[in-house]
């Protein structure tokens, strides 16, 4: 039985970790410092690492680790310093007596990975609660085929990024579609969380599906509100306004 935490690390990162109660695996390490403390504080090893994709903030944590632990394995993209057993799409990584899909989730940088082990989704910058990464490397294109492929995921996967970014994205979400039934039961619930200085994640795809605009981009509404003739540019014309938004 594996039991996962969100450990709030810098400024709005999370380090997602799943552990056993004697081993560990963690998700986009960013800073070493506060996970090596919960890992003491809870006498648990740490086996593996995660990484979905190169940003410092996902990825500062890895040297001090590796020297913590010389025989961590750390899965990820071949580009980044540090990864052990790069992987890519199609790969499986087996840790914890779990199996983790890699899939390639290209947009907000080329080689960016998410790790799928039913219920939860590790998806770094892709999807975030109510939104979804700006796009630094790849193209709106990619972005929205790989948002459209977390979408059809079981409705029931829990969205594990790595970003508290969920009530301003709410607020955008919100000014685009004032009233929205879902939208509004979300935020109320959302805003209450962060007011206990709660996690608003993990979230999930049917909620993500209800609530995102990056993920209803084909919604008619939407659509006339941006003029888009098709959901994808739909989609760019959101991530343009998202872009300025604050």
């Amino acid at each position: 039985m594996l039991s996962l935490e969100a450990l709030p690390i810098l400024e709005d990162n999370y380090i997602w970790v799943l552990h056993d109660g004697r081993a560990a695996l963690a998700v986009d390490p960013g800073d070493a410092a506060p996970l090596s403390a919960w890992l003491r504080r809870h006498e648990l090893a740490l086996r593996a690492v995660l990484v979905t994709h190169h940003h410092s903030d996902h990825v500062g944590g890895l040297p001090v680790l590796a020297a913590d632990w010389p025989e961590l394995a750390v899965h990820g993209p071949r580009r980044v310093a540090g990864v052990t057993h790069p992987v890519g799409e199609g790969d499986r990584v087996e840790a914890l007596g779990t199996v983790f899909e890699v899939l390639a989730v290209p947009g907000h940088t080329l080689d960016h990975l998410a790790y799928l082990a039913p219920p939860w989704l590790f998806c770094g910058d892709t999807l975030f609660g109510g939104g979804c990464g700006r796009l630094f490397e790849g193209s709106p294109a990619q972005m929205f085929e790989s948002l459209t492929r977390l979408a059809a995921l079981p409705a029931d996967t829990l969205v594990c990024c790595t970003h508290e970014y969920t009530l301003t994205n709410l607020r955008f979400a919100r000014e685009l579609e004032p009233g929205h039934p879902a939208l509004e039961e979300r935020w109320r619930r959302d805003s209450a969380r962060r007011e206990r200085d709660e996690s608003t994640l993990p979230s999930s795809i049917a909620l993500e599906r209800a609530t995102n605009p990056f993920l209803r981009a084909g919604e008619p509404a939407l659509m006339a509100l941006t003029g888009a003739a098709t959901p994808l540019a739909c989609f760019t014309e959101l991530r343009r306004r998202r872009n300025g938004f604050r």
